[in-house]
């Protein structure tokens, strides 16, 4: 009688590359949130400057009387640290996982 010799049950491959994908975009969204913390600065400065041009684009886009603009640009100002605390703790909250998601997306075929 004729047998096989016995050979080991091989883990399937797709499933050891799943993991390996898996495991380095990990890799890649801790390294984004490291990134994030490590450049708090140079992420203030960036959501400053998103802050700005929004603010004055959205203002000229609604209010078209002289006068009032400029109020509204004013108020804008003023509001302005509020906002930087508000959206630096949902861009440290959130923008890691988002571009990871968008850098897997790039990545795909």
């Amino acid at each position: 009688m004729l047998t096989s010799p016995k050979k080991p049950i091989p883990v399937p491959k797709l499933l050891e590359e799943q993991r390996l994908k898996e495991e380095r975009m990990h890799d890649v969204l801790l390294l984004l949130q490291h990134l994030v913390e490590r450049e708090e600065t140079t992420v203030k400065m960036i959501l400053d400057c998103l802050y700005d041009v929004g603010s004055i684009n959205l203002i000229d886009k609604k209010v078209r009387m002289k006068p009032a603009n400029r109020l509204m640009k004013g108020i804008a100002t003023l509001s302005k640290p509020a906002f930087r605390m508000v959206a630096l703790r949902w861009f440290k909250a959130n923008c890691p996982q988002l571009i990871t998601k968008w850098l897997y997306t790039k990545v795909r075929f």
